[in-house]
């Protein structure tokens, strides 16, 4: 399971980016004021899956990023200008909407979080949350999956990243301005359904990785950044789904949904015209991507960028 919370559904993660904002955790101290960075050039890894009258190009996502990031240009803009619609996981659901929904399920009844973990792990979960300034109680109404999700999240908002900077966000909003249609894969009721259908065991042990994994996550996520802009989907593979020892969760997470995307896409080659698939990049990455699944079913996926 370790790491899972780097491949958050998007619904999740956006979600868990908004409830952050009302916990108020302590930022590592601020370095001096400099000058602003230039932008950084990236050349994430980019694939098309085209028959006689039909391209689909598979672009893999980061769902939060830092601004003054630029990726959406050569080969990836050119591939969004030609297509006409965008397609991603979830629709374009605000993100006050979106954490309105996850409360909904992701509260508990009658019990306090504290009150289903083991001493040693609440010992460990209390000491992060002092450490970061945060009431320990804060977090006791979540179920545990919601709170491994929403600490797991934490360091990215702390080391400056923003779901509005993200892949996602960015592409939406070119592609509305462009006029093209917006399509979803899969809602954001299902999504959470995946979270919160798991055993109330796998929840915990989940939080408790997520604690015990937390100041590690810092450089995890510039590793899988750096990955990302690098176009380099084996070392993402490695680090964001190889690390998931959890069979159980991997399936769900990962693997179902590459199974039930990869079935999607065949079928839409059946449709003349051209679209752009974006997904979180671990699903376009490693063993049992949706690349792969595709090459089983006898379509080739070309590498364009």
């Amino acid at each position: 399971m370790k790491r899972a919370y780097h491949s958050l559904t998007a619904a999740i993660a956006l979600a868990a980016f908004a409830f952050t904002g009302s916990v108020r955790a302590e930022a590592p101290a601020a370095k001096p004021a400099a000058a602003a960075p230039a932008p950084k050039q990236l050349k994430p890894a980019l694939w098309k899956v085209a028959d006689a009258d039909t391209t689909i190009y598979l672009f893999g996502t980061i769902h939060a990023l830092p601004k003054g990031l630029v990726w959406l240009d050569g080969p990836v803009g050119a591939a969004l200008d030609s297509s006409s619609e965008l397609i991603t996981e979830i629709p374009d659901v605000p993100a006050a909407e979106q954490q309105k929904t996850v409360m909904a399920v992701g509260l508990l009844k009658g019990e306090t979080l504290r009150s289903l973990m083991a001493d040693s792990d609440r010992v460990a979960y209390e000491a992060l949350l002092a450490k970061l300034k945060i009431p320990v109680e804060a977090f006791d109404p979540l179920e545990p999956w919601l709170a491994g999700i929403t600490l797991g999240v934490m360091p990215y908002a702390m080391a400056g990243y923003g779901a509005d900077s993200g892949v996602e966000a960015v592409l939406r909003k070119a592609a509305v301005a462009k006029g093209k249609k917006l399509g979803a894969l899969e809602t954001v009721d299902y999504q959470l359904g995946l979270f919160d259908q798991l055993p109330r065991e796998t929840q915990l042990k989940f939080l408790g990785e997520a604690v015990r994994d937390f100041d590690k996550s810092f450089a995890i996520i510039g590793t899988m950044t750096d990955e990302w802009g690098a176009g380099d989907p084996e070392g993402l593979g490695k680090l964001m789904n190889e690390q998931m020892d959890d069979a159980e969760l991997a399936d769900t997470l990962l693997y179902q949904r590459n199974r039930n995307w990869a079935s999607w896409i065949a079928k839409r080659l059946d449709q003349p015209g051209t679209v752009f698939i974006a997904v979180g990049a671990g699903h376009l990455a490693g063993a049992q991507s949706v690349q792969d699944l595709l090459k089983a079913q006898g379509l080739a996926s070309t590498r364009v960028q």
